[in-house]
């Protein structure tokens, strides 16, 4: 029995399991429906496994997001696995192409996709991400999460930019019941700095810090978010405890390309991703932590309020294979 096989065992048995994974299972829809579809249809297709078959598998997985140079890699790993264990019915093939994926994502690595908790003061989230990709949407998401789990959170309007930034915070603060800590001034790190202090004083268990999304010029945008990790270094001396990159799931290989860009700027713990049910490539998942090396923390998968979720793989795998 395969890795995927033993994973649906466990979602098919454990009623627990089945609901935790209900959001992931709708948000993955769209990518289920036209990925899965064409994989099924690849080995009705082709009964024997052939240079044809592999062609059309690459073409299945680039049209998924995984991204050309992940796709060949993963498919010279496939045909070597075929050739060893000399697999020749594409059904079976089938099975290994998941757990291949599955094995892809994790590596030999431990995947850290939980948060960093500071235990001896406010736990402090940075959030990094170019316009438009639903960075103050997610903060407000996730302040209502951690809300629900008895957090004492504060959400801080950093991005003194955007028109409209503050407003938008400050909804998601009255919608979830959280203190949003704003100022007229226009400098992102005097406002975060009268934040972190309101939050040590006030014994914040969690401090959610939105920021301007500009990155056309670079060295700006290093220069700012060198200045705010240093001002937050002063309150709380070991700094942001993380710094998560929101990326729009629609916006495919582009936003592996601002993964990559925001990298070069600056320490990013975890990626966000937003939108994924929106997308029928959800394949970008498994893209961006092989091409950018770093874990996605949550995703996005709906419009709801709660449909947000700390990132899993295997309900990630499961939600999108469950059908195959």
């Amino acid at each position: 029995m395969g890795l995927f096989d033993k994973l649906k065992n466990v979602f098919k048995t454990d009623k627990k399991k089945e609901e935790e994974v209900k959001n992931y299972d709708t948000g993955l829809e769209k990518t289920r429906c036209e990925f899965v579809s064409k994989l099924s249809n690849l080995s009705v297709k082709y009964k024997n496994i052939s240079e044809d078959y592999f062609e059309e598998l690459e073409n299945i997985l680039i049209m998924a997001d995984i991204g050309v140079g992940t796709v060949m890699n993963f498919v010279d790993r496939l045909k070597d696995r075929v050739r060893k264990e000399k697999i020749t019915d594409s059904n079976i093939l089938k099975e290994i192409i998941v757990d291949e994926l599955f094995i892809m994502y994790v590596g030999n690595n431990i995947i850290d996709s939980k948060i960093h908790f500071n235990d001896n003061g406010p736990t402090v989230i940075l959030f990094v991400g170019v316009n438009g990709v639903g960075k103050t949407t997610t903060i407000g998401k996730i302040a209502s999460m951690y809300k629900k789990k008895g957090k004492k959170v504060m959400l801080v309007a950093g991005d003194t930019f955007r028109a409209g930034a503050i407003e938008q915070l400050s909804e998601w603060g009255d919608r979830t019941d959280t203190k949003v800590v704003s100022s007229e001034s226009k400098d992102p790190s005097s406002v975060i700095y009268d934040a972190l202090e309101i939050a040590k004083n006030e014994e914040y268990d969690m401090v959610l810090i939105d920021t301007a999304g500009r990155l056309q010029n670079k060295s700006n945008l290093m220069e700012e978010l060198s200045k705010i990790n240093r001002v937050i270094k002063k309150i709380i001396p070991d700094g942001a405890d993380e710094t998560l990159l929101v990326v729009d799931a629609t916006t495919g290989q582009n936003g592996i390309s601002q993964a990559k860009s925001f990298k070069e700027i600056t320490d990013i713990t975890g990626i966000v991703l937003t939108k994924l049910d929106g997308t029928a490539k959800g394949g970008i998942v498994l893209a961006i932590k092989e091409e950018v090396n770093i874990p996605v923390k949550f995703v996005g998968l709906g419009e709801r309020e709660d449909q947000i979720e700390a990132f899993d793989i295997e309900k990630y795998i499961y939600g999108l294979f469950k059908d195959l």
